[in-house]
């Protein structure tokens, strides 16, 4: 006797804008849902930064007096410290890519009947969000600093932190979806993001570099956040003349001051560019 196998017929929906949309939106939602369901993950990302702006710059307020023209080292070292904040959050966001590919969970999302790119996409807001979050935070203790809760100062500083949590996302998907086993990413990790945090002048002004450290500083990503933010923070403080030079002196190419608004606009060209080359990588992935 013969078995008699029941046709069951599968219905794929055609793809749409809202399909897309859709997509994105799943692709975020699991990154907040897995973000918010670990509490203590989201105090760890917070204890580096603190430590820089509350242990460092007491510690070594004591040395660092007679050359900062009465401003505390914790105000100089504010505006970098909510940058290296947004930077390793935004990075941490993005290797949560890898073990989606250990675990199975990315093959799913790769035969899903939805654009590659709205996958990205998504993780890359889910990233922002998520960094953007841990900088507000940090953003939020200004008044311990001595920097003052005005209003224009934070929905600048808010916007530039929401940019710099997308680069640097974008950079870490990019990464990721390059990489071939985990562990490359911890590599990556220790081999630029480090790096990139102490050359760009986040804990210290950069005028009066050495040639060598000056040219790394310039070369360094990084340095076109800090140094707007840094811009934002001095412009609404009471300082001297002298303090303000020496302390924000901002980033210079061969003699010209760049704007902050044309820094603002290197960070937004390297964040497009990122996510541009991860779609067209993870496009290619099997």
């Amino acid at each position: 006797m013969s078995a008699v196998m029941d046709v069951v017929a599968v219905h794929v929906p055609q793809r749409s804008w809202r399909s897309e949309l859709r997509a994105v939106r799943t692709v975020w939602q699991r990154d907040m849902i897995r973000f918010l369901g670990d509490r203590a993950q989201v105090m760890t990302w917070l204890i580096q930064p603190l430590l820089f702006l509350f242990v460092l710059g007491t510690g070594l307020q004591t040395l660092a007096e007679p050359s900062t023209g009465g401003v505390e080292l914790r105000t100089l070292i504010f505006p970098g410290v909510i940058c290296m904040a947004v930077l390793f959050s935004a990075m941490i966001s993005a290797a949560s890519l890898v073990w989606d590919r250990e675990l199975g969970f990315l093959k799913e999302l790769l035969i899903a009947p939805v654009g590659r790119s709205s996958i990205i996409l998504g993780k890359c807001l889910g990233g922002t969000t998520i960094a953007s979050t841990q900088g507000l935070i940090v953003l939020a203790l200004a008044g311990l600093v001595d920097v003052p809760y005005d209003p224009l100062l934070l929905a600048g500083a808010f916007g530039m932190l929401v940019l710099l949590a997308f680069t640097v996302t974008a950079f870490g998907v990019l990464v990721v979806v390059t990489i071939k086993r985990p562990q490359g990413f911890t590599s990556v990790m220790q081999l630029l993001v480090f790096p990139m945090s102490f050359l760009s002048g986040a804990l210290y002004p950069v005028a009066g570099l050495p040639v060598w450290l000056a040219v790394l500083n310039r070369i360094d990503p990084l340095t076109y956040a800090v140094d707007p933010m840094r811009k934002l923070v001095f412009a609404h403080l009471d300082v001297s003349a002298s303090a303000r030079r020496t302390l924000d002196p901002g980033v210079t190419w061969f003699g010209w001051h760049l704007p902050a608004l044309f820094e603002v606009g290197i960070v937004l060209v390297m964040g497009v560019t990122m996510l541009g080359l991860a779609v067209a990588r993870f496009s290619r992935m099997d």
